[in-house]
Order: structure tokens, then C-alpha cells, then sequence
């Protein structure tokens, strides 16, 4: 049962779903997915259902595979229970605290860990909400290697000339990617009239990217490259930008930059939007391994073989603090949340993490369901186990 209805999904926000087309709601009933339009109000339940299988609720294309597989040795394994700075956690009571269905821990390209719940498997896809921010910004550094995008302090109406006498005009690629437009922007996800709200209920016109004609209505309050405000419609636009300057789709890029050659195991897909378009902030459904791939290819540096797939220092700049969040130990690079210790990570609403430690050749990826899209108290705990194999990896030493 597939196209039920056009689900608008955000990006980090992800949040608000009153942009969709009403959900067949016999169809999903029966499917046991979700009626209502905002995540926020689907049940758990109905969370753990739908995750798993978004591509039931909306139009995906596919992120083809190749048919090499990269096959992952297995390493020493991780003891079943770590320390943290409040006691002892064991795995088990950490993938039930976390509500995850999926956990890997890659070292040094090796399995130390890799463990499943909720009837879910290594074969099975889950979403990943925002985490599909730092695979598109990876897509800009493969077409900045292939010269389809000539540098970073290219001005965004080079590729996009549908955005002059807007907001931003003037703002380079580089301001887009670190969200540092200076573009007004309000992403009040309980906020009906904002827009993070507003901008998902446009629909394509004469052709036009749905992300153009919103984002084009926006005006500049700040000086580009001065301040940081988070802004899921930049990602969206990031998206418009790859394609554009491409002239191929985002999942046709990423199956041929990323996917295929890095021997991920099995399709992923993209959700749409309404001008059929793959949302660039946004909903890439792929096995909870093949994210933790992903981030081996992020921590490798973006190299496959003997090749870069992206300049040689782009996650030495995308990784590390670009611009300031005002959290200390903490920022935003390209489109990655970056920490001082070295370390980076992609963040989905509802537990959903890629985390990256070069440091110490760490790769963490978890995709989950949590009660809530962002509890506070459950971010401190994925903290703390990050900070927990650090302490082991260390200890190993």
C-alpha cells in the first residue's frame, strides 16, 4: 500500500506535518501507520510502526546500491556494560532507556558492537529525520571535487538565480552550509504561523521548486556570515543547489558519489516533496549500518580506494567548528554539529545520531524512537555513552 498521502516532512524540525495531503486514513488504519498529520501527535506505537517503513506513508525514490557490499570484519567486542561518570550502563539498558532499534559501534572500520531491538534488524530501514542534513552537505563537497560548484564564496544566486532580490541575495554557499545567512527566520515548531511551519504548505508552481518559492519571500536581518540561526529551509535549499548544479536528482547523486562506490548494503530512500523533489533537510530511510558506513566514509575523510570523493580537506573544515551555537565545547560546521574535543556528529529529531570521533577511529551510529522529538534527558544519556566508549577505547590503550 504505498501513496497514501504526500507527507511534507521538515528537517531537524521534521516536526510539523500540516503541510500533507490527508493520509488515507482507512488505507494506514489497516497498515497500523499513523492518521494525523503531525508527528508530534502520532502515538509510540505508531511511531515504532511508521519509522520503519515512512516509504508506506509518502512518494521515495531510490538510493540505488551497488553490488559490491562492503563487508565489515568484526573486532574485539565492547563489554556489555561501560562506566560513565554516574555509575555503570549496560548496552541492554541503554538501547531500552534510548527506545533504539538499531545500535553500531564501528573502531577503526571494525564491529565492536551491533545490536538490534523492537523487531527490528540489520536488513531493515528506519528514518533518518535530520541526519540527512550532513549527507547533502556532503553532496556539495562531491560537486565542488567534480566542478559542478566552482567555490564556496560563490554568491547562491549563481545556481540558484530564482533567489535574486531576495533574502539571499548576497549570501555565499558557505553562509548557506553553516547557516549563517543572516536571512529571517523563525523555527518555532509549536508556532502554526511560522516558517518551519508555513513554508512546507507551498505547493509547486509553473514548475517551481516548492523550497524556492517560500525561501524567496524571505528577507536579510543580519549581515551574512555574522550569525548563526538554525534554519531547516537553508537545508532545503542546499538540496535545490546540488541538483541544480548537477542536473541530477539528490539520490541519483548520492547513489553514484556515495553509495555504490562505498558499498553500502542495501537501497535507501528519499522522501519527496510536493514538486517531487527530495527534501534535502530530511527523511532518508537506510539501515541503521549503512549510516554507521556513512560516517566511516565522513571520518575516512571522504576518500573511497585511493580517491577523495570530496577535496581532500573538506570534513577537516565540515566537521570542526564553523560557526559559534553559544553552547560551550560545542558548534555547527557544514551542516554537522561539531565538538572541541575533535569529534562531530549528524542529529535526527527522535534519537536519531551518527557520531564521528576521528580521535579515535569511533563511529556510533543509533536510530530509535524516543518519547518525545528532543527530550533534554535523553540526549544527556547518548552523551554520556559516547563519552563512556571514548573512556573505554581510551582504557584500552
Amino acid at each position: 500500500m504505498r501513496n497514501f498521502g504526500r507527507l511534507a516532512m521538515l528537517g531537524v524540525a521534521c516536526i510539523s506535518l500540516t503541510a500533507c495531503e490527508q493520509v488515507q486514513k482507512v488505507a494506514a488504519d489497516a497498515a497500523g501507520l499513523p492518521t494525523d498529520e503531525n508527528v508530534l501527535f502520532w502515538t509510540q506505537d505508531q511511531r515504532d510502526n511508521a519509522f520503519r517503513q515512512m516509504e508506506l506513508l509518502t512518494t521515495t525514490r531510490t538510493i540505488e546500491a551497488g553490488k559490491q557490499i562492503r563487508q565489515l570484519e568484526a573486532g574485539k567486542p565492547l563489554p556489555q556494560t561501560l562506566k560513565t561518570e554516574n555509575g555503570e550502563l549496560s548496552i541492554n539498558d541503554y538501547m531500552a532507556e534510548q527506545r533504539l532499534a538499531g545500535l553500531v559501534v564501528l573502531q577503526d572500520g571494525k564491529i565492536r558492537l551491533e545490536e538490534y531491538r523492537m523487531d527490528f534488524g540489520p536488513e531493515d530501514r528506519w528514518t533518518s529525520f535530520s541526519v540527512a542534513k550532513s549527507l547533502v552537505s556532503s553532496l556539495v563537497g562531491a560537486a565542488v571535487k567534480d566542478g559542478f560548484i566552482k567555490s564556496l564564496d560563490d554568491p547562491l544566486t549563481d545556481y540558484i538565480p530564482e533567489l535574486k532580490g531576495s533574502g539571499y541575495d548576497g549570501v555565499t554557499v558557505e553562509q548557506l552550509l553553516t547557516m549563517t545567512s543572516g536571512v529571517k527566520w523563525n523555527e518555532d515548531y509549536g508556532d502554526k504561523g511560522s516558517d518551519v511551519a508555513r513554508f512546507n504548505t507551498t505547493k509547486s508552481k509553473d514548475g517551481v521548486d516548492p523550497v524556492i518559492l517560500y525561501m524567496k519571500t524571505l528577507v536579510n536581518e543580519a549581515e551574512p556570515g555574522t550569525r548563526w540561526q538554525y534554519n531547516t529551509g537553508e537545508t532545503n535549499l542546499i538540496g535545490v543547489l546540488v541538483a541544480k548544479a548537477t542536473g541530477k536528482s539528490l539520490s541519483e547523486y548520492l547513489s553514484e558519489k556515495i553509495w555504490k562506490p562505498y558499498g553500502m548494503s542495501r537501497d535507501a530512500v528519499w522522501i519527496l516533496n510536493d514538486g517531487g523533489k527530495e527534501i534535502g533537510g530530511c527523511c532518508i530511510s537506510a539501515t541503521t549500518r549503512d549510516f554507521a558506513l556513512f560516517g566511516q566514509f565522513a571520518m575516512n575523510g571522504g576518500k573511497i580506494g585511493d580517491d577523495y570523493v570530496v577535496p581532500e580537506d573538506w570534513f577537516a573544515k565540515a566537521g570542526t567548528k564553523q560557526a559559534d551555537i553559544g553552547q560551550p565545547g560545542a558548534g555547527y560546521g557544514y551542516q554537522w554539529w561539531t565538538f572541541d574535543d575533535g569529534s562531530f556528529a549528524a542529529q535526527g529529531i527522535f534519537g536519531q545520531g551518527i557520531f564521528v570521533d576521528p580521535k579515535r577511529k569511533l563511529v556510533i551510529a543509533g536510530n530509535g524512537n524516543w518519547p518525545s522529538a528532543t527530550p533534554d534527558e535523553k540526549k544527556v544519556t547518548r552523551n554520556a555513552f559516547y563519552k563512556a566508549v571514548q573512556d573505554y577505547l581510551d582504557s584500552e590503550e
